[in-house]
């Protein structure tokens, strides 16, 4: 028969604070935790009783630290200095038309990729979920993109964006 819920709380719950700490620090640590024993609280009554119970909230704490890095990552960074002018969320100009035009004319996975990548960031496992496709072919639409930018546009793409 399994022990009760509160039981596991009182004999793991040291430990996956613990590997919360480490993974996330230990300002992240506390969320995680919680959000573990949340998770497991509901799933719990479907686990098998030979389960390793210990590994298995291991295995929870794991997912919700990603959580927790992966919602830090899109956290927008404290500046010193707040810019005068606006920033031009993402809507052309007079002065980029032809940029927006190229880039218009790139093809749509290559397109995509430069967004994921340049404009939000994100690592190329994550263009790879959101496209549907390997992480090679992520990192290669992106590259092709570029290249196709600096052909068809030339001067428009500074080095700093091939990083």
């Amino acid at each position: 028969m399994k022990q009760p819920f509160e039981s596991v709380v009182a004999q793991h719950g040291a430990t996956v604070l613990r590997v919360c700490r480490v993974v996330l620090g230990p300002h992240d640590a506390d969320d995680a935790w919680s959000e573990t024993f949340l998770s497991a609280m509901r799933a719990y009554p479907d686990l098998p009783e030979t389960a390793n119970v210990e590994a298995w909230l291991v295995k929870i704490a794991h997912r919700k630290a990603i959580d927790v890095l992966r919602a830090a990552k899109r956290n927008p960074l404290p500046v010193d200095e707040v810019p005068e002018a606006p920033a031009g969320q993402g809507m052309p100009d007079a002065e980029d038309a032809g940029l927006w035009a190229t880039v218009k004319e790139l093809p749509s996975k290559q397109r995509q990729a430069i967004a994921y990548r340049y404009v939000a960031g994100l690592a190329y496992a994550e263009i790879a979920e959101i496209l549907g496709g390997t992480v090679e072919a992520a990192r290669r639409a992106a590259a092709d993109g570029l290249k196709n930018l600096r052909k068809h546009y030339p001067g428009a793409i500074t080095k700093g964006a091939s990083s």
